[in-house]
């Protein structure tokens, strides 16, 4: 799966002919180019940094398929491109079908449906200090009073900064419980879940937590993480519909 800004992939285009070949390597592009050894249009090993990448890339794949003699688009194997827009990291995928018809799909992360995989810190991409957090968190322990004001803390004082957006702590001293609501919060997931692991009585963690970056994150570094049966589960979002 494609993990970076800016565009990845290739569309094959079989064996042509010489001069088709030549046309191609005589085209202008800042993305794109035909590359003879593997018969493909592939991604420029030296890419912009600037102009906006996905218009840029329809633009060249367009005029670069067009360059192939329609007697021979018939057997273009096709491929597909992963292409990043600027504003904020949206995944685009341009697929080139086999016989050269071509259509564009906008990600759309969508948990339902997700699979659901034992929690790992390795799963997580987005940095500590860049973590945006929203949900709710609840768990049973033995002192309700002394867990919530931990929990409080950690999220107000996190990185030493004023904390970002909304972080509550509850506690229920009669039902022996601790629920957590969060909204937008600054606060490394992985240090809620090991206080929160700690206090916690066995099997009695619930909640659902979303974790997405105040940067820019590519979809597929987003992650959300369920409990089942008290275990924290990592799920990652459906990109295509």
């Amino acid at each position: 799966m494609f993990q970076g800004f800016g565009c990845h992939g290739r569309i094959g285009l079989g064996a042509l002919p010489p001069e088709v070949g030549s046309a191609l390597d005589a085209l202008p592009g800042d993305w794109l180019e035909y590359d003879a050894a593997t018969e493909a249009i592939v991604v420029r090993h030296v890419q912009p940094t600037t102009g906006a990448i996905l218009p840029t890339v329809v633009s060249e794949l367009v005029r670069m398929l067009a360059a192939i003699p329609y007697e021979r688009q018939a057997d273009l194997p096709g491929g597909e491109l992963l292409v990043h827009t600027e504003d904020g990291g949206r995944l685009v995928r341009i697929t080139v079908e086999p016989g050269g018809s071509f259509h564009v799909l906008w990600a759309q992360p969508d948990y339902a449906g997700a699979e659901s995989q034992p929690f790992d810190e390795e799963a997580i991409k987005i940095e500590g200090y860049e973590q945006r957090l929203n949900g709710s968190l609840s768990l049973a322990c033995a002192d309700p009073a002394d867990t919530a004001t931990a929990l409080q803390r950690l999220a107000d004082t996190f990185e030493g900064l004023y904390p970002e957006g909304d972080f509550r702590a509850t506690a229920d001293r009669d039902a022996g419980t601790v629920s957590v609501t969060m909204t937008d919060v600054n606060l490394d997931v992985t240090l809620l879940l090991a206080a929160a692991r700690s206090a916690a009585s066995p099997g009695s963690l619930s909640g659902r937590i979303a974790l997405a970056s105040f940067r820019e994150a590519v979809p597929e570094h987003l992650l959300r993480i369920v409990f089942e049966r008290g275990e924290a589960q990592v799920q990652r979002p459906l990109l295509w519909s």
